[in-house]
């Protein structure tokens, strides 16, 4: 499956989640993101060229995007070192709100 817009990125792998798909369009938007072909949802996104910086974009995308605000004990690499990793915080988040 391809993702609409400016890179023709390919989502790899079945069953992707709605969640998944938002997020994924955020990366979309991300420096890092012309450089990716495909994208398991289990890519570690700072392997794949993600820095630090990148990071904090993408938080603040994910945050404006689900209109959520990240608790500090989720700010760690971990928590946004893969799709399945943020959609897994996002839907804690939605679920606690």
């Amino acid at each position: 499956m391809t993702l609409p817009g400016q890179n023709s990125l390919q989502v790899v792998g079945a069953g992707f989640s709605q969640i998944e798909h938002q997020i994924l369009g955020v990366i979309q938007d991300l420096d890092f993101a012309e450089q990716l072909k495909e994208i398991p949802r289990d890519l570690d996104l700072y392997d794949a060229g993600m820095s630090s910086h990148t990071s904090v974009k993408l938080m603040l995308g994910v945050e404006d995007s689900f209109d959520i605000e990240f608790p500090d004990e989720l700010l760690e690499r971990e928590t946004f070192s893969s799709i399945a990793n943020i959609a897994k915080s996002v839907e804690e988040i939605l679920a606690s709100g």
